[in-house]
């Protein structure tokens, strides 16, 4: 088996080993949180997010060997690049979050207060962007271009709702609105949407502002 294919499956591995140590921290978050009163909000989508970032890895892996994709450096280092940078900002996510980090969404308590800092100065969803970027790039390390153009079409369909579930719950809070509500979604300014704006009105069809409940931990 060629090195690049060695490097490459455990690359795949490695980022498959952080996603098991990711729901571990996860778990271990809610039950924390379990103690304060606090439960994940019921959200049909995340078994369907998890499925999809599991057939990303698998996809990718079958379509390198059983296609016989090339490794073509000029492909790979700039894919591996995007793999580190998103894996980077994650984990920076994930530190600046601390307690409050949690693959799902959960409600807490009012007085944890809205975090500010960290990537959140720039954008509402870092973690989002780490996990479309690190996804739509990985598969592309040895050419799986099928699994990559597939896997972000179906990623950009689940954040859709998830992202929308996620806003309906904090944009209910008020503290959470005067911080975020004139920031961009993904990309720092000039590059993302405009201040001002707000959550687009079919995404808030996901829970109803009025009657949601307060203060979720934030995931993204």
């Amino acid at each position: 088996m060629p090195g690049s294919t060695i490097f490459f499956l455990l690359l795949v591995g490695a980022v498959g080993a952080c996603r098991l140590v990711e729901l571990r921290l996860s778990r271990r978050h809610q039950r924390a949180m379990a103690a304060g009163g606090a439960a994940p909000l019921p959200e049909r989508v995340f078994p369907a997010m998890v499925a999809l970032h599991t057939g990303i890895l698998a996809a990718a892996v079958i379509e390198t060997l059983l296609a016989g994709r090339p490794f073509i450096p000029a492909l790979a280092i700039p894919a591996v690049a995007l793999v580190v940078l998103a894996n980077a900002l994650r984990f920076w996510v994930i530190a600046t979050l601390g307690l409050q980090w949690n693959v799902r969404v959960v409600e807490s308590t009012p007085a944890l207060g809205v975090v500010t800092h960290g990537p959140y100065r720039f954008v509402r969803h870092p973690n989002y962007v780490a996990v479309f970027v690190e996804l739509a790039a990985l598969p592309l390390v040895h050419g799986a271009y099928l699994t990559a153009i597939a896997g972000a079409l179906l990623h950009v369909a689940i954040l859709r709702r998830r992202i929308g579930l996620e806003e309906s719950v904090l944009m209910a809070d008020e503290s959470y609105r005067r911080a975020f509500d004139r920031k961009p979604r993904f990309l720092p300014l000039p590059f993302g949407t405009p201040k001002g704006s707000r959550a687009p009105r079919d995404e808030l069809r996901a829970g109803d502002p009025r009657s949601a409940p307060r203060d979720p931990w934030p995931t993204s």
